[in-house]
């Protein structure tokens, strides 16, 4: 039991499977074939951004800012395939480079001018989206290519496409994470950056990696956004980046730095898109939702600290066992 509980996927999953009990018994829509591959359609954009927040919250710091680099991709996106004459494949390539930029930009100022992640990602989150309202006037672009749709919404023997992208890029991650040198040292640098600088580390080299990371993940969300709605909005992306922390926080990631898991991000994403799913079913008020999705993140940000204080509990009333037991013959004996 004891090791059952020190389990850091514990809660998460405890969490995961519990909404989705209350959901299906009280949804009768939530388990339709068609609801279960919108879910699938819906936690992919979610869960591409969570792995971006994921390694930057390990590494000690958060981004803000992946909502507002999403809605200036998209444009960009989309004025590049539509109006600009760039090729499909080459516009998605750059767009991923882009993101990976304004990562850098994050990452810099913040590893290298030591100004607090915080302040820089809240700083760019207006930044960026002030950028994309630059772009057409400020008006969403529609209609950007025939075949884009095709990668957001095509299928293989049934399966949605979104399916395999957030399959490989967790896997990718989730072997860079546990089993690379770059991995191990992000937990370091935000386990304690004191400590990693005097091993050797370079902290702040690593800290702008994960930066970099982020934002090549935003942008990546960013393509399956446009193939999503088959455009590009300075309106896109809002509220997308805490959702994309609440998935890491749920799946047990520390804001202190050095503790999380992209497969428990994976599993805190699945749980917000999942409720906010049954909310919809029900036809709750977006003001609602917000409310109610704050509450599930305070739920399963305690559970997880009550997990510790059980698991020392359990220890302690063992240990009471074992000595009461080595007590009882030794009465036995003297009577």
């Amino acid at each position: 039991m004891r090791k059952l509980l020190s389990s850091h996927t514990l809660g998460p999953l405890s969490a995961l499977v519990l909404v989705t009990l209350v959901v299906a018994l009280t949804t009768n829509r939530f388990l339709e074939p068609g609801n279960l591959s919108n879910l699938i359609l819906q936690v992919s954009i979610v869960a591409v951004v969570a792995i971006g927040s994921t390694v930057v919250i390990i590494s000690g710091g958060i981004d803000l800012s992946p909502g507002s680099a999403i809605a200036l991709m998209t444009m960009i996106f989309a004025m590049a395939v539509k109006f600009w004459g760039v090729p499909l494949v080459a516009a998605i390539v750059v767009i991923v480079a882009i993101g990976a930029v304004l990562g850098a930009v994050n990452g810099g100022l913040t590893a290298y001018f030591r100004i607090p992640s915080f302040i820089t990602t809240l700083a760019t989150l207006s930044a960026f989206r002030g950028v994309a309202f630059m772009f057409n006037n400020g008006s969403p672009v529609f209609s950007v290519h025939p075949q884009l749709e095709a990668i957001f919404y095509g299928t293989v023997f049934g399966i949605p496409l979104p399916l395999f992208y957030v399959v490989g890029l967790y896997a990718l991650f989730f072997f860079v994470l546990r089993y690379t040198r770059f991995g191990r040292s992000l937990y370091a640098v935000g386990g304690n950056p004191s400590a990693a600088a005097l091993s050797g580390l370079h902290v702040a080299r690593i800290r702008f990696l994960a930066f970099v990371i982020a934002g090549a993940m935003a942008g990546i969300g960013a393509v399956l956004m446009s193939a999503r709605l088959n455009s590009g909005s300075p309106n896109y992306g809002v509220g997308l980046e805490l959702s994309a922390i609440a998935a890491a926080v749920i799946g047990g990631a520390s804001l202190a730095g050095g503790r999380g898991a992209v497969v428990d991000t994976l599993i805190g994403a699945l749980t917000i898109v999942i409720v906010q799913n049954a909310l919809n079913l029900n036809a709750v008020p977006a003001s609602a939702q917000n409310v109610i999705v704050g509450a599930i993140i305070v739920v399963a940000v305690g559970l997880d600290m009550w997990r510790a204080e059980i698991g020392r509990a359990l220890s302690r009333l063992a240990r009471a066992r074992r000595t009461a037991g080595n007590q009882h013959p030794q009465r036995r004996e003297t009577s």
